[in-house]
């Protein structure tokens, strides 16, 4: 369903964009997608915007610390996914393999989270939520539609989020070695991961936006200052892709599904 109420533990619910440049994002953005936007000020004085889609949130938006900018860090989108307890979740990152980044804190009454890096290097967020469940509107155009683990280290990686999140891979045709890893939970996709498409690529999670018009899309980022990381290509049964990245750097993926889920 497009709109959404709820995520089971262990799915990928909310993802969010830390940049130096928020206000040039949402300009860009806007013009990509139509997204309007919710400024959410923070006990810190800062601001954490959501972008809405249809009066639904879609995603997030923030200022790249200036403490991460002096550390190297890009701006990137990022991937969370969704626990029964964020504490819990903090104390099983070790023993499953990961590296717990931060502790685990509210995020006012919205949520409670922490952040983490599995053991390839890749950093995602644990998200349990209180009164914002994540996406509220997904598989539409201009909002989330996949999330993807790229990683130096596949079978690592299998057995990190296998013991954390409980996840199975189910292999499939296609990727840059010849196969690409379906994350199932229940039965359920929720998610990909395949090896680097580029020799020296570090680990990372990747995000999907759904588009009407995968073509038209990459077009309009281009005249609005994108990068075209990989141009329109068609994934057979599964729609058109293309990687590109946003003005200030933030990788991000558009697709035009063969069958958008019902």
């Amino acid at each position: 369903m497009p709109e959404r109420t709820s995520y089971e533990p262990g799915t990928p619910s909310w993802i969010d964009l830390m940049t130096t440049d928020p206000d040039a994002a949402r300009g860009f953005y806007t013009e990509l997608f139509g997204w309007d936007y919710q400024d959410e000020p923070t006990p810190e004085g800062d601001v954490y915007t959501l972008c809405m889609k249809n009066g639904k949130a879609a995603a997030g938006l923030g200022k790249l610390s200036a403490e991460h900018q002096q550390a190297g860090m890009p701006p990137a989108w990022t991937t969370y996914v969704t626990v029964a307890s964020a504490d819990d979740a903090h104390s099983k990152v070790g023993p499953a393999g990961g590296e717990n980044v931060s502790p685990v804190f509210d995020v006012m009454d919205a949520g409670r989270m922490a952040v983490v890096r599995d053991p390839t290097g890749a950093v995602f967020c644990v998200w349990e939520p209180k009164n914002v469940i994540g996406a509220e509107l997904v598989n539409e155009h201009g909002t989330l539609s996949w999330n993807e683990l790229i990683t130096t280290d596949v079978p690592k990686a299998a057995d990190f989020y296998g013991k954390f999140f409980g996840w199975g891979t189910e292999e499939t045709p296609g990727g840059p070695s010849g196969s690409y890893i379906v994350w199932k939970l229940d039965g359920d996709d929720v998610g990909g991961c395949m090896a680097p498409p580029v020799a020296g690529m570090p680990s990372f999670w990747g995000v999907y936006f759904a588009v009407d018009d995968c073509d038209a899309v990459v077009d309009k980022a281009k005249s609005l200052g994108a990068t075209v990381f990989m141009e329109p290509m068609d994934l057979p049964d599964v729609g058109r892709m293309a990687a590109l990245g946003d003005p200030q750097g933030a990788m991000f993926s558009v697709i035009e599904l063969a069958q958008p889920p019902s």
